[in-house]
């Protein structure tokens, strides 16, 4: 197999957090540097003061075109970003102003081909809100970028969950579970299995909204009404749907081993079980984009930020992922492979 590198486009994140710790503790790895060309969206200034808070010393070329990227070294595409001052642990709007430049710009150079794949590092979602930036999160606004229906889709070692809603008021749930939303979402899981992870005839599980699904009705119509009818409307395509399962009782390790990934309702319902299970070495995945996107399992963690002793292996996973992803779309289309 060739071995050639991914070039991956890494967004610092909010640089008062730990992202770039992570960024630059993964990049340490021998390894990654053989399966990667990075380029990270910052400036050098950052990357540099942050090598040395951490002890961290990495071979950086600064460019600021992509013609200028290097092979063997960590390339950091400067940006425009003034004096930034650090303040670990904080959410300042410098920090803001900072990732939302580098996610922006990372961005356009995934939509223009410059970059492969692009790993993100973790952003404050209420300090980078601009006039630029106006999304509650990563898959917002890169569903929006790249005119896409996204699927937030949590990836670890025994568990892929996608969410049917992800970032709205627990409220607003039950009126965003629809039969077109939930078909939708089920077949883009279904896609995604099968050209993301090469799993021709999925087995996926969808998980009821009410207590005990619903029991029949007598919580809640949605289970009944809704989750139920699309499940048999899909399954008569040949598909592999099951549910709607109480998700009080779902995790336990015999079910999970059952099926290929699991459908939630909503955010917690997926990500407690999940984070549970695999916080700190899972990997957040955006499928339904043309492009390949992913980062860690966790936010900037102000209350550790600048102390040194952030886990880079969720970041390591994510860097991984990209490649494995990007891999498997190739060899889906009959494309080289690294």
């Amino acid at each position: 197999m060739n071995k050639q590198k991914l070039k991956v486009g890494i967004s610092a994140g909010d640089p008062n957090g730990i992202g770039i710790e992570v960024i630059l503790k993964s990049l340490q790895n021998p390894k990654m540097l053989k399966l990667f060309n990075p380029v990270i969206f910052a400036n050098t200034e950052i990357i540099e003061y942050q090598m040395k808070a951490f002890n961290i010393n990495l071979e950086l070329n600064s460019i600021k075109t992509f013609e200028d990227i290097c092979n063997d070294r960590i390339n950091v595409f400067s940006l425009s970003l003034g004096n930034f001052k650090h303040n670990f642990g904080e959410a300042t709007t410098s920090g803001g102003e900072v990732a939302s430049k580098s996610l922006l710009k990372s961005a356009h150079a995934l939509k223009s081909g410059k970059i492969q794949a692009l790993v993100t590092g973790p952003i404050n979602k209420k300090n980078i809100q601009s006039d630029s930036f106006k999304f509650i999160g990563h898959t917002d606004f890169l569903s929006n970028f790249f005119s896409s229906e996204s699927l937030m889709f949590m990836i670890g070692e025994n568990l892929k969950i996608g969410l049917l809603t992800d970032h709205i008021p627990i409220d607003q749930v039950s009126y965003s579970i629809t039969k077109k939303n939930l078909k939708g979402k089920i077949l883009q899981m279904i896609k995604s299995m099968q050209n993301d992870f090469l799993i021709p005839e999925p087995k996926i599980a969808i998980l009821g909204l009410n207590p005990h699904a619903g029991d029949n009705g007598l919580i809640g119509s949605q289970d009944e009404k809704i989750i139920k009818p699309v499940i048999e409307e899909l399954n008569i395509e040949n598909n592999t749907i099951i549910g709607p399962f109480p998700a009080d009782s779902f995790f336990v390790k015999g079910n999970i081993e059952k099926y290929d990934a699991v459908l939630a309702m909503f955010h917690d319902q997926g990500l407690i079980p999940f984070k549970t299970l695999n916080f700190g070495s899972g990997v957040n995945f955006t499928s339904g984009m043309p492009f390949v996107r992913t980062s860690p399992d966790h936010g900037t963690a102000f209350d550790i930020a600048g102390k040194g002793i952030a886990s880079s292996i969720s970041f390591s996973k994510a860097l991984l992922l990209a490649r494995e992803v990007y891999n498997n779309r190739m060899k889906k289309t009959n494309h080289k492979v690294l």
